[in-house]
């Protein structure tokens, strides 16, 4: 198979998706209108809502959602063949993954901007919303665990990622100023910063850390742990439009120049496939369900995107015809991500041996040399590429990591101001946040830490969809585009944590894990059966709710006088 047909089927997808699907349910079934006034319109305070350009907010929206995962899930689910991961990858994209995003963006408006725990108490029932939060806060920690694994990993292994982020950062802040406070225009605030960041992935490959810091440094997990979440910290603590909204914003055309161009390359080339379309059910990692779907994670369908619809970019909306570019349109660009991610997987080595080999350094390693190549054949260095590549994978986690820490203090607050009012304090919240998250990047074993995260990753997005539906069938609206949708991922999810969870703590309590994992691996251990338990009330709770729904609108009209 050549790879670019591969490529020129997910364009038909995300086009039919998004011009047929996607318009359908925006105009007959949401009924998007213009007119309406939006929570960020209604409730600007400066800080979290603030009516925003829907060209500024794609942006925000793709770097938000577009984290690691969508990288590292395909090259890492092509051991099962690139076939399989292909097919829910588009399919996946088509049925879920932007009815998610964008559904849970224009709930969360209808609510005023509420969160995912305030839409639960206003469509589930106030018990769905401790448990939902409580869901919440432990499913956040593993994203920053996986995602935070990812980070270190790359700056260790690619010693020219380091200086491109701290110029990523640098730009990001400068285009806050010049948006927000010296009232710039947007192309010239856009060329600057994207500038700027572009010369720190130059200054890398003449710069690389270990030449800067020195080997033992630069090659120490502990160190680039601290600077990851001191990153976090600032993006917790800060107004998002100083530091989460403007870093997200440069980075998302890091992102999109090197999948633009990327792909652009692979037309130049037009490699085969040299990796299997298909090599069994059941493979070392686990069998191809449930574990494939939550392996591959968001680039098909992410319940982390419903956390940034509902809690960022639903408070940033400033016309509900917005949230289909903005919260569908976005999907399909992060499913042309995982395309190109799967292409690269399935045509830079020569056979399954060498790619084993490389995959076995790390998929980071692995996105960097594809990048490298792609790019190369339009002409850039080799040495250029690689950074480039390096930079794209640091840039999509750590910029998901802000954002992670930013939502476990919101959560630290909405679940524990009660019991004291320390809680409420956003220090504390995104210093405990960074905390727990640093234990599982230092001592977590990351093959279970990204299965399991993707597993709870799925799992959310079922219970969002679960929101959802509950919503359309108080409206009396039409809510099989997301029932479904929701029953599937649900019991695919729940197995998967299952699955997971039990080899985790099967190796925990045989003594197959030793020394300071013990505290990691058995930690995402518990936390994954507490996830699948916590899940299974919110369904119960959620059933309740629909049969209520029902009720309601099986009642006979009153009659006229």
């Amino acid at each position: 198979m050549n790879a670019v047909f591969v490529l020129i089927l997910g364009f038909i997808v995300a086009f039919i998706g998004y011009r047929v699907y996607a318009k359908y349910v925006d105009t007959k079934i949401m009924k998007a209108d213009p007119k309406k006034a939006t929570p960020a319109k209604m409730y600007m305070d400066g800080v979290d809502f603030m009516p925003t350009s829907k060209n500024i907010l794609f942006g925000y929206q793709f770097k938000s959602i577009a984290g690691a995962a969508p990288v590292i899930g395909p090259i890492i689910a092509i051991q099962w063949g690139w076939l399989p991961a292909m097919l829910w990858i588009l399919a996946g994209t088509f049925f879920i993954g932007w009815v998610q995003d964008y559904s849970s963006a224009m709930i969360a408006m209808r609510k005023d901007g509420a969160s995912l725990g305030g839409l639960s108490h206003k469509l589930i029932s106030p018990k769905a919303r401790i448990i939902l939060l409580s869901f919440l806060y432990f499913y956040l920690l593993l994203i920053a665990g996986a995602f935070g694994n990812v980070v270190v990993s790359t700056a260790i292994g690619l010693k020219a990622a380091p200086m491109a982020w701290l110029f990523m950062t640098i730009g990001g802040i400068l285009a806050g100023q010049m948006i927000y406070r010296w009232k710039r225009d947007i192309v010239l605030t856009t060329v600057v910063t994207v500038v700027i960041a572009l010369f720190g992935i130059w200054l890398g490959t003449i710069a690389p850390s270990n030449k800067i810091i020195g080997d033992a440094l630069a090659n120490s997990r502990w160190v680039w742990a601290i600077a990851a979440f001191v990153f976090c910290y600032f993006a917790a603590v800060l107004p998002i439009w100083r530091f989460a909204l403007p870093i997200n914003y440069v980075a998302s055309y890091i992102v999109f120049l090197g999948l633009l161009f990327g792909i652009i390359g692979v037309f130049v080339l037009h490699p085969n496939f040299t990796l299997p379309a298909y090599t069994g059910f059941s493979i070392r990692i686990g069998p191809i369900w449930p574990i494939m779907f939550v392996t591959i994670a968001c680039g098909a369908i992410s319940g982390w995107h419903s956390l940034v619809s509902t809690s960022g970019t639903a408070r940033q909306l400033e016309y509900e015809t917005d949230a289909r570019p903005v919260g569908g349109g976005v999907m399909f660009v992060e499913m042309m991500l995982a395309v190109f991610a799967l292409v690269i997987a399935g045509t830079i080595y020569a056979s399954s041996a060498e790619y084993g080999a490389a995959i076995a350094k790390g998929p980071g390693g692995v996105f960097a040399a594809g990048v490298s190549k792609f790019l190369g054949a339009l002409g850039l260095p080799a040495d250029t590429g690689r950074s480039y590549g390096s930079v794209m994978m640091i840039v999509l986690a750590v910029t998901i990591m802000q954002l992670v820490i930013r939502f476990m203090r919101i959560a630290t607050s909405e679940l524990l101001s009660d019991v004291s009012p320390v809680f409420r304090n956003v220090h504390i919240g995104t210093i405990i946040a960074s905390i727990l998250g640093m234990i599982l990047v230092l001592t977590g074993w990351w093959q279970y830490l990204w299965v399991l995260f993707g597993g709870a990753n799925q799992l959310m997005a079922s219970l969002a969809l679960m929101l959802v539906t509950a919503y359309l069938m108080s409206e009396g609206r039409p809510a099989a585009y997301a029932f479904y949708p929701m029953i599937f991922m649900f019991v695919t999810t729940v197995a998967a944590l299952l699955y997971t969870s039990y080899n985790l703590l099967a190796k925990v309590f045989t003594g197959a894990v030793k020394g300071e994992a013990l505290v990691g691996n058995t930690l995402m251990g518990f936390v994954g059966f507490f996830l699948v338990i916590a899940a299974i009330i919110l369904a119960v709770e959620g059933v309740r709710a629909f049969n209520r729904y029902r009720a309601v609108q099986a009642q006979p009209a009153p009659a006229k006088a």
